[in-house]
């Protein structure tokens, strides 16, 4: 009974230790701490140690880690999740455990065990540079193809503004040449209406010297007539205007007669 209760105390005192991720930073931008709590302790909550952090954001992602941390306590028997166990795999933590267990069992000694430690980081690294550098050229390959895109949609585009800029000179030119053919047709309008003007006014000019004679003439003539005409009217109307005033003047030489005959009887 008392063993019982023995057992059943240590089984109640004892801590499962995991190695996890405890998520920090905010929505969208979130990175994760390595830390080693309780597994019964919530996911963000206090923790025992912090080991590490990883960020997913960067590619590849960023992950520090302390190797020599990390390794204690997975020889404690800290069980990590999922993600740790990759993120320690990938670090070579796992590895390295696994070659420390093969020394204790007598598979080889430590310098083999480093050894084939240091190859693995060796290779690690390589794959590392090989993946790094088909990423970035991967990212060159897609700038450039990105460039010639907007190269192409520059080209085009300017070819359009060519094209409106070109058509809008041609509009221009022809409106000019339009305007100059309309205004050519106006100046040559008025030069014809001026030539017009000036064949008139040198025809009259021409015409006047020849005819103001005739008309001096034919004005002569006319006043000449007209004035024989009321010379031939005068003479025919002159003694019927004429016999008045004469027995007009018989009477009054009568009458001065008989006065002066009656004049020397008073």
């Amino acid at each position: 009974m008392h063993t019982q209760n023995l057992v059943g105390f240590k089984r109640s005192n004892f801590m499962p230790v995991k190695i996890r991720l405890a998520k920090r930073g905010r929505k969208k931008l979130a990175f994760y701490h390595i830390v080693v709590t309780d597994s019964r302790a919530p996911r963000d909550g206090k923790s025992i140690e912090r080991i590490g952090s990883y960020n997913p954001l960067t590619n590849p992602a960023t992950i520090e880690l302390n190797f020599d941390r990390a390794l204690d306590w997975l020889q404690k028997g800290a069980q990590p999740t999922d993600t740790c166990r990759s993120i320690l795999s990938g670090q070579g933590v796992l590895y390295r455990k696994h070659l420390l267990e093969g020394v204790k069992k007598g598979a080889f000694n430590e310098e083999e065990a480093e050894s084939r430690f240091q190859r693995w980081i060796q290779e690690k690294l390589s794959k590392e540079k090989t993946q790094a550098d088909k990423f970035a050229k991967g990212k060159e390959d897609e700038a450039k193809k990105r460039f010639e895109a907007e190269s192409k949609i520059r080209e085009a585009k300017a070819e359009m503004l060519a094209k409106k800029l070109k058509a809008e000179e041609e509009a221009r030119q022809e409106a000019k040449a339009k305007a100059e053919v309309k205004a050519e047709a106006e100046t040559e309008a008025k030069a014809e209406v001026k030539t017009e003007t000036q064949v008139k006014a040198e025809a009259e000019i021409k015409v006047e010297p020849e005819t103001k004679p005739e008309k001096k003439a034919k004005a002569e003539k006319k006043a000449e007539t007209e004035a024989k005409a009321e010379t031939r009217a005068g003479e025919t109307t002159k003694p019927k205007k004429k016999a008045k005033p004469q027995a007009e003047d018989n009477k009054t030489g009568e009458t001065a007669k008989g006065d002066s005959s009656e004049a020397p009887a008073e």
